[in-house]
């Protein structure tokens, strides 16, 4: 227990002192721009924003504090500690970067192998005579490395299970010669984490008094007993959590899950495994070739799911599909969901989007509409304050691409140029 509250001392003091606040600062404005974006093509598509940028950002950054204190937590309870900080230190920053460059490596499991495998590589070096001390800050206990990237994935689930759904797009793709409806999502989470490290000076201002035999033995023993005097102090530091996928088969609330599931399950798998691959340095190189490779796995797992599932939005014979309903808007208040699908409005059979212009153009102030929702019941709807100003609140799943548009194929862009796509149209 003294463990977990020191630190959870040493994270929020670390989080206030002037240059961690100044990242906090930085990385804010970053999102806050980004979900700007997003909320336009929101507005472009749906009509209305499903969030203001303001609580999409303050969702990132509050979440992502709890979920930094969780993950730093279980880090303790773990003995995840480090002999210094310049290898994490790194794999930290490059998370960050990664972010404002490509999304497509941001994940830990990447960068960590990386850190690993040219951690052993130095360390191998130094079996053989070469002298590293100048490039010995990049060696790390690649057990413990592996251990975090696992902790921090385990997080990272649960963050999406929560927040997941946030910032999601409707997207449109064809499939067999039809169009399917469908949303991309993509979050960031700033994650504040405190890590332990040994010591033999007190080069941090707060030391618990814990030795490191106490704080090691959970994962190794009695290995490393000539450590036992030294000191352990505590490191912050800021990382980046991103989400990025998409979905044609599932819902918004089914994707999230299965996703977070997924995520959270590789993350257990790769913690055992982190506990297991620790007697030589084949086994360790071996750990750092798969983490990668089985969030590899993980993510074309997901893929073949995807493009070889049913649609989940697409249109038949019986009316319009739709994909998404814009809050506080007509749609909204008439309780009409994603995935019902229009079939008649104000006595005018539904058959293309032509048909609801039209319906609609005729309005004064009061219409109604027979919906047919997921499980196939037929029920009407009705809506008294309409006017030709106002809009339905609906998107529906096109039955026919205008001249001059186009459909955007997913399957293998990111969640940027999907955006961008969107955005042209």
């Amino acid at each position: 227990m003294n463990i977990i509250m020191n630190t959870l001392i040493a994270l929020s003091k670390a989080i206030l002192t002037p240059s961690y606040v100044l990242i906090l600062i930085i990385m804010t404005v970053i999102f806050y721009r980004r979900n700007t974006k997003t909320t336009l093509m929101q507005k472009m598509i749906i009509g209305d924003s499903l969030k203001s940028p303001l609580e999409l950002t303050l969702s990132q950054i509050l979440l992502g504090m709890l979920a930094g204190t969780l993950g730093s937590v279980l880090l303790s309870c773990f003995g995840v500690v480090f002999k210094d900080d310049g290898a994490i230190f790194l794999l930290f920053i490059i998370s960050i970067f990664l972010m404002l460059m490509k999304s497509r490596f941001i994940c830990f499991s990447y960068s960590g192998a990386l850190v690993g495998i040219v951690s052993l590589t130095i360390s191998g070096m130094a079996a053989n005579g070469v002298d590293v001390s100048y490039i010995s800050y990049l060696q790390v206990d690649v057990n413990m490395l592996m251990c975090m990237v696992a902790i921090l994935h385990i997080v990272e689930g649960i963050l999406v299970l929560l927040d997941g759904k946030s910032g999601v797009i409707p997207v449109f793709t064809n499939r067999d010669n039809k169009i399917i409806g469908g949303f991309a999502f993509k979050r960031y989470w700033l994650l504040p984490v405190a890590m332990l490290f040994m010591l033999t000076s007190q080069d941090f201002t707060y030391i618990p008094q814990m030795t490191a035999s106490q704080v090691w033995s959970f994962i190794k023993g009695s290995s490393l007993t000539i450590l036992k005097d030294s000191a352990i102090g505590f490191g912050a530091f800021y990382g980046i959590l991103g989400y990025s996928t998409y979905t044609f088969t599932k819902t918004k609330t089914e994707k999230i899950i299965s996703s977070g599931i997924s995520i959270i399950s590789y993350g257990s798998v790769l913690l055992i495994l982190s506990l297991l691959l620790k007697n030589n340095v084949f086994e360790q190189f071996l750990l750092c070739i798969l983490a990668p490779a089985m969030h590899e796995i993980m993510l074309r797992l997901q893929m073949y799911m995807e493009m070889s599932g049913k649609p989940r939005y697409i249109n038949n014979d019986e009316g319009i599909m739709v994909l998404e309903v814009a809050p506080n808007s007509p749609a909204y208040e008439m309780g009409i969901k994603s995935g019902d699908i229009l079939v008649e409005l104000n006595d005018t059979k539904i058959v293309n989007e032509e048909d609801i212009l039209k319906s609609l153009s005729n309005v004064t102030n009061y219409i109604w509409l027979k919906i047919k929702n997921v499980q196939g019941k037929l029920s009407e709807v009705s809506y008294n304050n309409m006017n030709s100003t106002k809009k339905l609140g609906l998107v529906f799943v096109p039955k026919i691409v205008p001249e001059g548009s186009r459909v955007m194929k997913v399957d293998s862009e990111s969640f940027d140029d999907i955006l961008e796509k969107a955005k042209k149209k």
